[in-house]
């Protein structure tokens, strides 16, 4: 359990703050007072989601009881309130938010690397066969997320078989991420124990990385993460376009397209001001660097690579060994891709780094940007995503 000093992070705007400065909202149920709050347009809510309903204000807390507190009473009619607000934009906290490990995964990318669709799968397979798996429950942490996720970005994709269309540029203070419970079992030393981490996701526009003041805007969430997951595409690289199987579409080039190698430049850049550390150390935060669209390459790999098999799924571990020989393997075909530079990006500049190839569909879409008649079948797709809970030690491991 945090103490009331300790800092929090938002999983809804991503801004900082103490335990003892978390709010809440009142009922508006007739209170001792004989009185009710009057609901209103919240003010905090309308300028950083755009949400304009009438709702309950909002009081502060007061000092945390042995460092946790789980209700007060509203100041003006007396009412008790269990609904913990965040400070800066008003969002209803999860449940156990602060007794419980907060890990924000910031997924970037540049235009076209399919994010979105990459964010829907990953999603879908922690909630049905990763998730059989590891024996772990996900769940959405609040009504927006248990609805937005399933009737945006579920229903379109595995019920209409329909891509999304590109995110939107600017305006992310609008974006509101979508936030999931996850629960693992961890042996302990009286028996197994449910072990709770809340993990926050942002669909953030390629377009908002195409220059360093946009991705200082725009993607503040990067200087609250735990971990990374940048999502490349290979068919943005020269050497690979070449290698792609044919009849595969290829990604336009066009103005608003950056290079993979851009995007990460101005990441780095972030993470340094935002982590600041000492000058010719590197930085700390996890990152797993992920090749989308690996389907489309494959048929060039040769016999007894790595991403021609599927991922060991024995043992609810993450098989660190298996990963290695994938990680391998992307890095030599970055060099074969003139992707060179990414690699000497990130060994100068990040002490823990991944590199992994996947496929959130399985097969290319149609020309009409529909999902292969097939259907879903993404391959390696979870993988960034376990590493990472690998080393932020929520999910175990073993050794390489």
């Amino acid at each position: 359990m945090t103490s009331p000093l300790s800092t929090l992070v938002c999983p809804y705007c991503y801004q900082r703050f103490q335990q003892r400065r978390i709010m809440f909202r009142c009922t508006s149920l007739l209170g001792p007072k004989g009185t009710r709050c009057a609901p209103a347009r919240d003010a905090a809510l309308s300028e950083r989601f755009g949400m304009n309903e009438a709702l309950p204000p909002v009081f502060a807390g007061g000092p945390p009881v042995g460092g946790w507190r789980g209700s007060a009473r509203c100041p003006d009619c007396g009412g008790e309130s269990t609904q913990r607000i965040c400070p800066h934009c008003h969002t209803q906290l999860p449940v156990h938010f602060g007794k419980v490990t907060s890990r924000l995964i910031a997924l970037i990318g540049a235009k076209n690397t399919g994010k979105t669709v990459y964010m829907t799968v990953l999603l879908h397979e922690l909630m049905h066969s990763v998730g059989r798996r590891f024996d772990a429950a996900v769940v959405g942490s609040d009504d927006h997320t248990r609805g937005e996720f399933s009737r945006k970005y579920e229903d379109l994709l595995y019920r209409r078989n329909m891509l999304p269309g590109t995110t939107r540029p600017g305006q992310a203070e609008l974006r509101r991420p979508l936030v999931f419970k996850v629960t693992l079992d961890r042996p302990g030393l009286f028996g197994a124990r449910n072990r709770h981490t809340i993990t926050s996701f942002f669909d953030t526009a390629g377009e908002d990385l195409t220059s360093k003041r946009s991705v200082d805007l725009n993607v503040r969430y990067l200087r609250g993460a735990d971990g990374i997951i940048l999502l490349l595409d290979p068919l943005q690289m020269r050497g690979a376009r070449a290698a792609a199987r044919p009849g595969v579409r290829l990604p336009g080039m066009d103005d608003g397209t950056d290079s993979p190698v851009n995007v990460l430049t101005r990441v780095t850049e972030v993470l340094y001001e935002a982590h600041g550390p000492a000058a010719g150390r590197r930085l700390g935060i996890p990152v797993a660097v992920a090749l989308s669209k690996i389907d489309a390459l494959r048929h060039g790999f040769a016999p007894g690579s790595p991403l021609l098999r599927e991922p060991p799924a024995t043992e609810p571990v993450f098989d660190e060994a298996d990963s290695l020989a994938v990680h391998d393997h992307v890095r030599a075909l970055l060099h074969e891709w003139d992707g060179e530079q990414i690699d000497q990006i990130m060994r100068k500049n990040y002490a823990s780094y991944r590199y992994f190839g996947l496929s959130s569909l399985g097969d290319s879409p149609t020309a009409d940007n529909r999902v292969d008649p097939r259907g879903i079948h993404p391959y390696r797709a979870a993988d960034p995503f376990l590493w990472l809970l690998s080393r932020l030690d929520v999910l175990p491991s073993t050794k390489g």
